[in-house]
């Protein structure tokens, strides 16, 4: 086994990789977008923007799975390292030059979520987290916000774009948060959004539907940051397909019984 600093250098040089190849791209005239679901799009970049990523992976650390958004969502979790991938969180942001969307590389290490990186194209800023070695943004350590007060508190959301069978529901919390606090934002980019509550930007963020590439990283990032991060249910397992509530220690367990009750 390779030492978790060294897969974290593999996967920023992935991540490094794919965001170059991004940021160099002309994004395609809305003639080219494929729907994959309702409101859900992919273009060519996406495409070949994982694979580069995956080439990188493999190439580097041989014998390793890659379970990527676009080229392999059902892949199987199997093998010593297994690299999570979205090479463009926020495809629907970038295709509109709405400069919020990220490539986001998480990995677990013998069945263990053990790393992640969060390129932020647009800026140009990683940000990386390896079990046990805290969470980096350069040579700055990242640190979840000390904010202890609802009322004071900004918090990060994700509307169900894609799930609107749950739109009633979170209607619901996004009155009852939207009362409790001093603001919401929703930018689109969920790895993004992981990356804030980490920076101690957002002081909680939650979101009823998202799949394990869109969050691997940003769970890593917030937890070696001193956060906490689980399903609505409260269950530590985020690597479903479902829910999530994040952020620092307080707030997180002030939102989940906020939600819970709404």
């Amino acid at each position: 086994m390779r030492a978790l600093k060294d897969l974290v250098d593999v996967a920023e040089r992935a991540a490094e990789r794919a965001a170059n190849f991004v940021r160099g791209a002309r994004a395609p005239e809305a003639g080219a977008w494929t729907e994959k679901s309702r409101h859900d799009f992919v273009t060519q970049v996406d495409r070949e923007a994982e694979e580069l990523i995956a080439e990188t992976l493999t190439g580097l650390v041989p014998g390793t799975v890659v379970v990527g958004e676009e080229l392999s969502p059902a892949a199987e979790y199997r093998g010593e390292v297994v690299w999570i991938v979205d090479p463009l969180d926020g495809t629907t942001n970038y295709l509109h030059g709405y400069p919020q969307y990220a490539v986001s590389i998480g990995a677990l290490v013998d069945g263990v979520l053990s790393l992640g990186v969060v390129h932020d194209v647009a800026r140009d800023v990683a940000y990386r987290a390896a079990r046990g070695q805290g969470a980096w943004c350069g040579g700055t350590k990242l640190a979840v916000s000390e904010l202890a007060e609802p009322s004071r508190a900004l918090v990060g959301t994700g509307f169900p774009f894609k799930h609107l069978d749950g739109m009633e529901q979170y209607l619901r919390q996004f009155a009852e948060v939207m009362h409790a606090t001093s603001g919401i934002r929703r930018a689109g980019a969920a790895a993004l959004d992981l990356a804030d509550v980490a920076a101690g930007r957002f002081d909680a963020f939650w979101e009823l539907h998202l799949a394990p590439w869109d969050v691997a990283a940003g769970v890593m990032l917030i937890r070696e940051a001193g956060g906490v991060v689980t399903t609505l249910e409260g269950s530590e397992n985020v690597l479903g397909h479902g829910s999530i509530v994040a952020g620092n220690p307080t707030l997180h367990r002030w939102l989940i019984d906020l939600l819970g009750a709404a």
